[in-house]
């Protein structure tokens, strides 16, 4: 396995709260952490203005907004979200080829002419609160590995940098589109938190053994009794995996 240097920067805080103040409390119990997640509850609460408060303390965003409309609406979304230094946003793959080819290519007319970074634009595959049986009722194949694959493939054909999955498909992602095609998951779940709504979970130290780029984690942080210190204990737990791996492959 390569070795991932400052393995915490590969933890996104998801915010899953509903009000600016939880979040910016969140943002101050964890200085550590480079990146936090703003989803669909807090953003149609609080608006754009609680990303800048957020930028204000030195950290980036993800807009977790999980886009999904015609091609000339999502491209502008992406050109907003350029506006609003967003550092990472999700569209979903499942709205095709035409949509995620035309906000990669607002994402970069947009950045040029603003002179600002693109962001990382991540398409969603298959939610991790699904599984066989759920993909049946909406018409899907049930054989979640393989439509996965499908979205995925997709999604890079489309110049998308990345994609949201499961822990479980990371690997399977790795091998069938490259190590430069980012893999972001939730669904991850260190032994002592409870799996709540997710499904398809894995541990810390598994998904980093499987190849996640990022790995986004909210409540066994967030609801902790202390926030900073449950972030600790992954970031020992990512090293310990990490170390072992390296030891492995040294052997």
């Amino acid at each position: 396995m390569t070795t991932i240097h400052n393995l915490s920067s590969r933890i996104i805080i998801a915010l899953d709260v509903k009000t600016r103040g939880e979040a910016l409390s969140l943002v101050r119990e964890l200085p550590d952490s480079e990146i936090f997640k703003v989803g669909l509850t807090l953003f149609a609460s609080e608006g754009p203005s609680l990303l800048q408060e957020i930028q204000s303390h030195g950290k980036k965003i993800f807009l977790d907004l999980k886009l999904h409309d015609i091609p000339h609406q999502i491209a502008g979304a992406v050109r907003s979200g350029i506006g609003h230094r967003i550092h990472m946003m999700t569209l979903h793959a499942s709205g095709g080829r035409e949509m995620m080819a035309k906000a990669a290519e607002a994402a970069e007319q947009e950045a040029k002419h603003s002179g600002q970074t693109k962001p990382l634009l991540l398409a969603v595959t298959i939610l991790t609160s699904l599984k066989g049986e759920q993909l049946r009722d909406i018409g899907m194949d049930d054989r979640v590995n393989k439509q996965v694959l499908r979205l995925a493939r997709l999604a890079k054909e489309s110049r998308m940098d990345g994609v949201v999955c499961s822990p479980q498909e990371i690997d399977i992602i790795k091998k069938e589109f490259g190590q430069d095609f980012l893999v972001v998951s939730p669904g991850i779940r260190p032994e002592w938190s409870a799996a709540q709504d997710q499904k398809r979970i894995l541990t810390p130290g598994g998904a980093l053994r499987k190849g996640v780029d990022y790995m986004v984690i909210g409540r066994p942080i967030t609801k902790a009794a202390s926030p900073s210190e449950a972030f600790c204990k992954i970031v020992q737990e990512l090293n310990r995996a990490n170390n072992s791996s390296d030891g492995k492959n040294s052997s």
